[in-house]
């Protein structure tokens, strides 16, 4: 987890990231926001954005994890010792 993450996104899941990514994303392009408050959700959704990518780093490399652990061929030749 970055630093910079604000410990509230830092709690958040993968599926609550993404949704509140797409509320901001959906606010900005309505508009009629001032330009503060459009830097301030600019910068939620870096954030935000920045989390999500977290999850799916993690995710992949859990994939990679799997896989390389499924392609190794097992050493237990089946004997009791």
């Amino acid at each position: 987890m970055s630093a910079e993450t604000p410990a509230d996104v830092a709690a958040l899941s993968y599926e609550e990231a993404r949704d509140e990514l797409v509320q901001v994303v959906a606010r900005l392009e309505q508009g009629g926001t001032t330009l503060e408050e459009s830097l301030q959700l600019w910068e939620r959704g870096e954030t935000l954005a920045a989390r999500c990518e977290e999850w799916l780093i993690g995710a992949r490399q859990r994939l990679e994890a799997a896989r390389q652990g499924a392609a190794e061929p097992s050493t237990d030749d089946g004997a009791d010792a």
